[in-house]
């Protein structure tokens, strides 16, 4: 690694020995975010049994101690109260700017800490769309969508290449966190050993593929971030610079964060010095005159009644709206604003599962509640984090209820709901998916 070392203190200067002591360091930077679909950063930190530092890089980020173990999973976690997530990776969804309202495009997403951040700043409104390449990774991002409780989001399995010309001008702010050569996470994982000058130049070539995809998807006047977790500089600044060569209507943009260190003038590094184990991001603005395009929701065809009947006996208000759509044995509630030609494409998932057909009945689906609150469940059971009640639910266990209790019932957390079951004479069997199940 000699030759990183190298680069590292040409980059550096003065400020190298100080990187060292963090890279030869054991005592990673370890963080949290908040999911405020689901809970305050107040209540959080009052449940929690260790204290929270806030970071500089997003208002729902905190610092967790680094003596701290195991802790996805405490019921909180498995609940989507909170995402462990590196401090410095939550800077590059701040300086996107989401509104309530967007079409928010995340085109690299896996394993889903961005895009689970953009969905919290969504809260249900406009449209998430989350992409990620490699199917394994794609599932990961879903499994932690459903958790996170957001029920307004996309998950597609699909070259950025090919997604982006079917959604073009479709979006009004696109993030493109592209995959790297990981530099900023070489204390973390085995990315060092496969990295090499030749694996840089190759990692920015890909890069500049990517951006170049997704600016296709982005509407006149919208907003498109850039980030890594590399400091090299073929793959950040010489990324970005041939980008606004090659691209005369696109303009980078102060961000307005404080975090960092600026670069290009308005791009960001973070260093381990900063605070966080290593980012970059540069925010991009597409000019020309802002349009909408949306198109009206699409009508569905006539739904039976028994659906809805379904839907009003287990939840209150029908809390994720009335697009629904029968997959095979499948009943999804869609986005409100999901309104795409997605033949060909590879999505899995839309929405939220309602329930599926098993037989002549209808069985409710484990996202539909992560996705509920407390208040929209008919019927709801809350314990504390530190009850015995919920370490045997997330075992898979049985667990007694009042008698009053009856059917599928939400099994919440300090009144975050985390999945279901069904209660039947004072007794809730478990719904919780086995693979999600904490082992003993």
């Amino acid at each position: 690694m000699n030759d990183f070392l190298l680069r590292m203190k040409s980059l550096l200067g003065d400020e190298f020995d100080e990187f060292l002591k963090f890279y030869n360091s054991d005592d990673f930077i370890k963080g949290l975010r908040v999911n405020t679909l689901k809970c305050s950063p107040e209540k959080l930190c009052s449940l929690l049994d260790f204290e929270l530092k806030k970071t500089p890089f997003c208002d729902e980020g905190f610092y967790v101690p680094s003596d701290v173990k195991s802790i996805g999973n405490n019921p909180l976690h498995h609940a989507g109260a909170f995402y462990v997530q590196e401090p410095s990776a939550t800077s590059a969804v701040t300086m996107l700017d989401v509104h309530e309202g967007d079409y928010v495009l995340d085109l690299c997403a896996a394993p889903g800490g961005k895009s689970t951040q953009i969905g919290a700043k969504l809260n249900g409104t406009g449209l998430l769309w989350s992409n990620e390449i490699v199917k394994n990774r794609a599932n990961i991002l879903l499994s932690n969508i459903e958790r996170m409780g957001i029920s307004n989001a996309v998950v597609s399995n699909c070259r950025p290449d090919e997604l982006c010309k079917r959604l073009e001008n479709r979006f009004d702010r696109i993030l493109v966190d592209a995959p790297c050569s990981g530099e900023g996470m070489f204390r973390k994982n085995d990315a060092e050993r496969e990295w090499s000058i030749e694996h840089v130049k190759s990692c920015a070539a890909r890069q500049l593929l990517i951006l170049n995809s997704a600016k296709d998807a982005l509407k006149n006047g919208g907003y498109m971030v850039y980030s890594t977790c590399t400091f090299s500089k073929e793959e950040n600044e010489g990324v970005i610079s041939r980008f606004l060569a090659e691209n005369p209507d696109f303009e980078l943009v102060d961000s307005g964060v404080t975090f960092g260190r600026p670069t290009l003038d308005y791009a960001r590094r973070i260093f381990p010095m900063d605070g966080g184990e290593g980012h970059f991001a540069a925010k991009l603005h597409k000019k020309g005159e802002p349009y909408s395009n949306y198109n009206t929701p699409k009508k569905n065809n006539k739904i039976d009644s028994k659906i809805f009947d379904f839907y009003d006996s287990i939840f209150i208000d029908r809390p994720f709206g009335e697009n629904i759509e029968v997959i095979k044995d499948k009943i999804i509630v869609l986005p409100q604003n999901y309104n795409f030609d997605v033949k060909g494409l590879q999505i899995l998932r839309a929405g939220v599962i309602l329930g599926e057909i098993v037989k002549n009945r209808i069985e409710p689906h484990h996202s539909a509640f992560t996705a509920a609150k407390k208040e929209s469940c008919k019927s709801a059971v809350d314990f504390d984090v530190n009850s015995k009640e919920i370490a045997a639910y997330l075992h898979g266990e049985e667990i007694a209820v009042s008698q009053d209790i009856k059917g599928y019932t939400a099994v919440c957390v300090n009144g975050i709901t985390t999945g279901f079951g069904k209660a039947s004479n004072s007794r809730l069997k478990n719904k919780y998916p086995k693979g999600l199940r904490i082992l003993r």
